[in-house]
């Protein structure tokens, strides 16, 4: 049987600057999605990446007194260490110096070039260094005698330069129409009807090309003139498949995109800009790009004014990585914005994760450890109780999977926490301690507990990879044998044989 494919992405992240929690979190969320499909049985292509190129990063490596490309090198380490350090399952790991990357992008050129979808003229107006992004008068401010985007926040110049332009404004009617057509296209519906918005007011032609930089892929038939970095970024997504080469495997598995993860702030290039290239270039568009909202530190946008950037690294250093990966995917209402707070991250560590989950775990194993010798119960008689547990997983089933495709993370979430909760008043309702002489009883709650571990465990291996790995070890079961079928085909623990004893799966945070 063919496996059914998923190609899921990170933005490419910039790296003028240490990696901070927003993307941190980016890469959470799509690790979330892509270890679901992978136990759900899918083949599944997970990228991430930097994006290298661009004013940005010139004046970047000037300020620090180092090559381009070498600072590039530097900065791109941090980002590729923290996707060991987050524990990230990704494929590929993507940098817009690259070769095959470089080559991609030209030829995405050529197409729109031959297309007749790009033209030279001249460009005059306001551009932000810090965004990468050209702004209307309209969508720009003045602050403390500074222009500035409204949007971002961002210092604005006034660019006037020869430039090639991309026929954006001819492609509006074409979007518009594919956003009706296909509601699932950008999400969550707050982001989509923002982008129908702006898209409605008018779109202008859009600058291509930079010829006051020197740091980019140059305009094949026009080596003055640099790229924009935008329309170079955005290519990544096709250059990991191998394109143009169109007749891999990986190319024909994996394009279009199954999801783009990506922040509210850089949607605008991701279901504008991107969806038009695309349509230009006669290419298949991406099934959904998903903005996700912001990660605020005490209520708060980070920012490095305020002071009040959160340091992923320090975060997992004090608190351990899987308790700060189920605090953003349990807190965080995915789609809106976030707040991150030491006192609501000990909070969740405590009650989540060391009460609920780990003493779920360590109270039953020790339990059965003196009254069964660390073996599964035989001889289990359920009841509808009994029953009724264990098969919400299958009967909910289809709607936890319908929520993944739709990245409704909230709902796993919610069922995952509903059912930890079951299990825990199930043990203590159950009181295994006074059923001693009726031994079919007392076997049949340790069992079923037993397999309610097992249960939530594999449901929690996308989020808490780890500490799931350590739990799911009570029952010597390996992360390559981790699947869904077990939690829908009836297949409970084998009576009889032998489990594990557990150490302390998360400690708690005892403050002074």
């Amino acid at each position: 049987m063919t496996k059914n494919n998923f190609y899921i992405t990170t933005p490419i992240y910039y790296p003028s600057a240490k990696p901070h929690m927003g993307h941190a979190y980016s890469s959470i969320v799509a690790d979330f999605f892509a270890r679901f499909k992978r136990i759900n049985e899918y083949n599944v292509f997970f990228l991430t990446g930097t994006d290298e190129h661009g004013q940005k990063i010139q004046r970047a490596a000037s300020e620090a007194e180092k090559d381009t490309l070498q600072f590039c090198d530097e900065i791109s380490s941090n980002f590729k260490n923290l996707s060991a350090v987050l524990n990230l399952s990704n494929d590929d790991f993507i940098r817009t110096t690259e070769k095959r990357h470089k080559i991609a992008v030209e030829q995405l050129w050529n197409i729109l070039e031959k297309k007749n979808e790009i033209y030279l003229s001249k460009y005059s107006g306001w551009y932000s260094v810090s965004d990468e992004a050209f702004y209307s008068e309209n969508e720009i401010e003045e602050k403390d005698n500074i222009k500035i985007s409204k949007l971002s926040g961002s210092k604005v110049e006034w660019v006037e330069e020869e430039s090639f332009f991309f026929k954006l404004s001819k492609w509006e009617k074409k979007l518009l129409e594919y956003y009706e057509k296909n509601p699932g296209f950008i999400r969550p519906e707050s982001r989509r009807n923002e982008v129908i918005s702006f898209v409605k007011g008018g779109l202008k032609d859009l600058s291509v090309s930079r010829k006051s930089i020197t740091w980019g892929i140059n305009v094949p038939s026009q080596k003055d003139h640099i790229i924009y970095v935008w329309l170079d970024a955005l290519t990544n997504y096709l250059s990991a498949l191998d394109y143009p080469n169109i007749d891999t495997d990986k190319y024909k598995n994996f394009w279009p995109a199954s999801v783009h993860i990506i922040g509210k702030d850089i949607l605008r290039f991701h279901a504008i800009y991107w969806p038009a290239f695309l349509l230009a270039a006669n290419l298949p568009l991406p099934k959904t790009i998903y903005g996700h909202g912001w990660i605020l530190s005490n209520d708060e946008k980070m920012s490095k004014s305020k002071g009040n950037i959160l340091d992923p690294l320090e975060i997992i250093d004090k608190y351990g990585l899987d308790p700060l990966r189920f605090y953003l995917l349990k807190e965080v209402s995915f789609g809106n914005d976030g707040n991150i707070s030491k006192r609501k991250l000990e909070n969740c560590i405590n009650s989540d994760l060391a009460n609920n989950y780990g003493n779920l775990c360590q109270r039953v194993i020790a339990f059965n450890e003196k009254n069964f010798g660390l073996e599964i119960p035989k001889n289990i008689k359920f009841n509808n109780e009994d029953l009724n547990l264990l098969n919400r997983f299958k009967e909910n089933y289809s709607k936890i999977e319908s929520a993944i495709n739709k990245q409704d993370i909230n709902y796993y979430m919610n069922f995952l926490m509903e059912t930890l909760f079951a299990a825990n008043k199930y043990f203590n309702d159950q009181e295994p301690w006074n059923k001693k002489k009726d031994l079919n009883r007392l076997n049949t709650i340790i069992y079923v507990s037993l397999e309610l571990i097992r249960k939530i465990s594999i449901l929690m291996y996308p989020i808490i990879p780890e500490t799931s790995l350590k739990a799911l070890n009570i029952f010597n079961i390996k992360e390559k044998d981790i699947n869904f079928n077990s939690l829908l085909n009836n297949e409970f623990l084998k009576q009889g044989i032998k489990i594990n004893k557990i150490n302390i799966l998360i400690k708690k945070i005892i403050n002074d």
